[in-house]
């Protein structure tokens, strides 16, 4: 017979990694939209300093994606069906093509793309957390 409590107690510690990896991309994204949204109306271009923390963000979201397929594998399941994660696999998938796209035009528009995709990805964020 198998070891079902430490099963359970290892899809617990993951269920909660990626809970808690949810809120904190969340809290990340409207940083991000903020200081890209001050820096635009300011007429700044974006600083390498934001460019670096918006692509931890880009790296860490398909992190969280991982969390949540090992929760799935190993036995938990959305509550709220399918949808949860559409708005994981769109955030793991627009946030890098905002970046891309963001480099093709001048500074001024550098700071509108990544700061409306930061706005745009924490409503899918938040999405995510209220139907997971």
């Amino acid at each position: 017979m198998r070891d079902l409590s430490g099963r359970a107690t290892l899809v617990t510690t993951v269920n909660f990694l990626h809970a808690y990896g949810a809120r904190v991309l969340l809290v990340f994204g409207l940083l991000l939209g903020l200081w890209g949204s001050y820096r635009y109306f300011r007429n700044m271009q974006v600083s390498g300093g934001f460019r670096s923390t918006f692509l931890i963000m880009a790296t860490l979201t398909p992190v969280q994606g991982l969390l949540g397929l090992a929760t799935l594998f190993l036995g938990g399941h959305p509550t709220q069906g399918w949808l949860h994660m559409v708005y994981g696999a769109f955030a793991t998938l627009f946030l890098p093509g905002a970046y891309l796209y963001s480099r093709t035009g001048n500074a001024r528009r550098e700071a509108l793309v990544l700061a409306g995709a930061s706005w745009i990805v924490s409503i899918a964020f938040f999405r995510g957390i209220a139907t997971g």
